[in-house]
């Protein structure tokens, strides 16, 4: 049988509990209203081209928002087919690339759209002669967060 005491003490523990986890999120700022002039976006030099990190931060419905922009120099790839847990998608401004999807290789022009499901293998390549330029949108939600988890226990011995 479950005391008065007991009881108390699961209500506390419960109450400090949701403290904690309020507090944690409550230092995260919630993204509002944005809009970043192409010239403001601060410019990162790679081994394969350029990297420009727009935005990463939370919002009113997700965990985080993340928005960045890459430029690809002619025959280079910005890394290895990979797979993650967030779904992603790519829009690409300028050039030719190829990108793995759906298991296939496809080979995509200005204007063309990528929508990477999560745990889909992908990649993108520029075979274009010009370099290429390419917006990518990453999001978390609190499902994202607990499929992470999900798949790192999997993995656990």
């Amino acid at each position: 049988m479950v005391s008065r005491r007991d009881l108390l003490i699961a209500l506390l523990s419960a109450s400090l509990t949701c403290a904690v986890v309020s507090l944690a999120h409550a230092d995260k700022a919630v993204l509002g209203p944005l809009a970043i002039d192409w010239s403001e976006i601060p410019v990162r030099k790679t081994d394969v081209g350029e990297y420009r990190q727009v935005v990463r931060a939370p919002t009113a419905t997700l965990e985080e928002l993340e928005l960045h922009i890459t430029t690809l120099q002619p025959g280079t790839t910005s890394h290895a087919p990979h797979k993650h847990v967030n779904e992603e998608l790519v829009i690409l401004r300028e050039g030719t690339v190829e990108v793995l999807s759906g298991g296939e290789w496809k080979r995509l022009s200005p204007g063309s759209v990528v929508f990477n499901a999560s745990n889909s293998m992908h990649a993108l390549r520029n075979v274009g002669s010009v370099p290429a330029v390419y917006h990518v949108v990453n999001w978390s939600s609190a499902e994202t967060r607990r499929l992470e988890q999900a798949e790192k226990a999997s993995r656990a011995p």
